[in-house]
């Protein structure tokens, strides 16, 4: 009977080994780390998200976010603003530098996309994105099958 693989593991060493090479790369060529660009990127595709928002599409923390948020602001990539219905709700927008980073970096990131899939056909690309579709959608549930629990304690979570 063939081992199964440790799926676990392996995407926990694949995750850092990944995000450290692509972290190191960015950082050379554009100046920016892959959640900076993450936030760019995301922009792009839908100007003026929350800061909520941005962070639940990219499952990042308000802290870790609000520090990224204020750093690509001082370099001039975005800019935020209150909104008039709540002032507590801050929209952040793309500034033409940011879009124009986003531009040139999108080459760099197809690149590596392609080099990811490049040993693999069209038949085992298609298994690994819906394997990869799976654990996005399915993560709580994989991890907390039995009620998935929020940090809060109070319960489950909806």
């Amino acid at each position: 009977m063939k081992t199964q693989p440790k799926v676990f593991l392996h995407l926990s060493r694949a995750h850092s080994a990944l995000f450290r090479a692509a972290d190191r790369r960015s950082k050379t060529d554009i100046g920016l780390s892959t959640s900076q660009q993450a936030v760019l990127f995301t922009l792009a595709r839908q100007d003026g998200m929350s800061q909520r928002e941005i962070g639940a599409l990219l499952s990042l923390g308000k802290s870790g976010l609000s520090g990224m948020v204020d750093r690509l602001v001082a370099k001039g990539l975005i800019r935020k603003e209150a909104t008039e219905e709540d002032a507590r709700v801050t929209r952040v927008f793309l500034e033409p530098s940011g879009l124009e980073l986003v531009r040139r970096s999108q080459s760099v990131v197809k690149g590596f996309n392609d080099a990811l899939l490049a040993p693999f056909d069209e038949a085992e690309q298609d298994v690994i994105a819906r394997f990869l579709h799976h654990i996005t959608e399915n993560a709580e549930q994989i991890i907390n099958p039995e009620g998935a629990k929020n940090t809060s304690g109070k319960g489950p979570v909806e």
